[in-house]
């Protein structure tokens, strides 16, 4: 049977364009959904759009539009990206749909059967920004006396009649949760930081509101409409199956992986938990929070004029090498910063310099001196075998890396034997075995070739375009291109035509100011 893996990113929120932001963590994400498509495993990846609360509601009412049309507008924009940015995600889930509001529907009565929820009045310190509840020790007072959270965001005091989660039943199985599944949350700091935060106390969570109308009112009483979060969260079973569709939820349920952003870690790791242990569902395996990408070391706001589109990057640096750039250079689960320097070294260094330079050289030699076709190799010296093991070694590094979400590392493991093939190119010279020994330079071109062959395989994930011309060129079939075919399993036949050698990564050079 073959094997499921379910991945998720965090669902968008439509108050606001997609930016930058947005783009890493589908990128990231959409890398480990391929690399485990290739690795043989049935993949589920789920994102999608979170289209309801107050501040969407009164976006809307200044934008002069009905929610449901400000949504869907900004919804539209977030699928836009996906599709632009190559991201091979199956199902795109809105918060608006009807099975969402079945499965939303489904959650609260599981929870309100299991008497963990309540009716009582709320009364505190809401963000409208982050439509979270805030107690007052986690906020700060400014020099105008107004309260506001820690990023700056305004709060206003609410009181309201709310349903309210037993959220303080469930402190001693969350603890118990993060002990015994010590990876259910990465990077470790993270996890650090929510254990303390449980530790410190969990007070019953309001999960309902009654000051606006767009959202999915609680059932059996429509006047409460069901907090964001709640509905948000469950946009994960929702995609799962979840509940009309019994054998697709059994098969891609619990998610394997959430991808989340830092910031919101207690939604996903105490909250979400909580909620599905209430509703007797199976907890998600994996909680990866990554890290912020600030500009030149500077976070990315609207209100500083920094903000950075997807597109404009795109447009100009190329897809793969912005996909490579993000997925490369910031340690998955740390903050990372984005430069133009940084990208053009990248693409110069790594793309054009590494992997481009070791295909064009290869291949325009075997297609000038080998009559097109891939050359047939002789016996195997000590050096050629010693290239053929580093190749299988690479694989398992990878694979090692991509199980604790390292993508960085694993791409590091892959450069690596990229660099390791032009050494073996410096040091067999094969322009010079043209004269000397013709059947050994076949031997050594063959070799550079079946190590181009499982470079081009395992970095489909990262830059599937460059990766699938590279693969054409090689005359390998589309059939051969998934990691069963890596290693002696698919090595290159002897006599295989091979396309035109075209360059993979042009040098960025920056244009002239005028």
């Amino acid at each position: 049977m073959t094997k499921t893996f379910t991945i998720t990113t965090a669902i968008d929120y439509v108050n606001g364009a997609p930016h930058l932001g947005h783009a890493y963590e589908k990128i990231t994400t959409d890398i480990i959904a391929r690399f485990k498509r290739l690795d043989g495993y049935d993949v589920l990846f789920l994102t999608g759009t979170d289209e309801h609360g107050e501040k969407v509601e009164q976006s809307a009412e200044k934008a002069g539009k009905t929610p449901l049309e400000f949504a869907g507008e900004n919804a539209a924009k977030f699928e836009a990206m996906c599709a632009m940015l190559g991201i091979s995600n199956d199902d795109f889930i809105r918060t608006t749909q009807p099975r969402h509001y079945a499965a939303v529907e489904e959650m609260w009565n599981r929870m309100l059967a299991k008497g963990d929820i309540y009716l009582d009045k709320y009364a505190g310190w809401y963000s409208v920004s982050d439509e979270a509840f805030f107690p007052e020790s986690e906020l700060e007072k400014g020099e105008d006396g107004q309260f506001r959270t820690e990023e700056g965001k305004a709060v206003q005091w609410v009181e309201e009649p709310s349903y309210f989660f037993r959220l303080s039943a469930y402190e001693d199985r969350l603890l118990a949760l993060y002990e015994s599944q010590p990876d259910f949350l990465l990077p470790d700091t993270r996890r650090n930081e929510i254990v303390s935060f449980v530790r410190g106390g969990l007070k019953d969570l309001s999960v309902s509101r009654t000051s606006f109308t767009w959202g999915i009112p609680v059932p059996n009483d429509p006047e409460h409409i069901v907090y964001v979060w709640l509905d948000a969260l469950t946009n994960y079973i929702t995609g799962a199956g979840f509940p009309s569709d019994a054998e697709k939820f059994a098969r891609r349920w619990p998610a394997d992986l959430h991808v989340i952003g830092k910031d919101i870690i207690r939604f996903h790791t105490v909250y979400w938990p909580a909620f599905l242990m209430s509703a007797e569902l199976p907890l998600p395996r994996r909680v990866f929070a990554h890290g912020f990408l600030n500009l030149e070391g500077v976070k990315m706001s609207k209100s500083l004029g920094n903000v950075i589109t997807p597109e404009a990057l795109v447009d100009e640096f190329g897809l793969d090498q912005i996909r490579y750039f993000l997925a490369r250079e910031v340690p998955f689960g740390k903050d990372g910063s984005f430069s133009r320097e940084g990208i053009i070294h990248r693409i110069n260094g790594d793309l054009a310099n590494g992997i481009g330079n070791l295909a064009q050289r290869t291949l325009s030699m075997i297609f000038k001196n080998c009559d097109g076709s891939l050359p047939a190799p002789g016996a195997f010296d000590a050096g050629d075998t010693a290239l053929l093991a580093s190749i299988d070694a690479t694989a398992a590094a990878m694979r090692e890396a991509m199980e604790s979400q390292e993508i960085h590392n694993a791409l590091s493991v892959l450069w690596a034997l990229i660099a390791e093939g032009d050494v073996y190119i410096a040091r067999t010279e094969p322009w010079a075995l043209k004269k000397t020994d013709p059947a050994r330079m076949g031997t050594v071109l063959y070799l550079v070739a079946e190590t181009l062959r499982n470079i081009a395989i395992l970095s489909q994930p990262v830059i599937p375009d460059a990766a699938g011309k590279l693969l054409d060129m090689l005359g390998v079939a589309t059939g051969n291109r998934d990691f069963s075919s890596l290693g002696e399993a698919g090595r290159l036949a002897a006599g295989t035509p091979i396309g035109q050698p075209q360059g993979l990564f042009p040098r960025f050079v920056e244009e002239a100011a005028s």
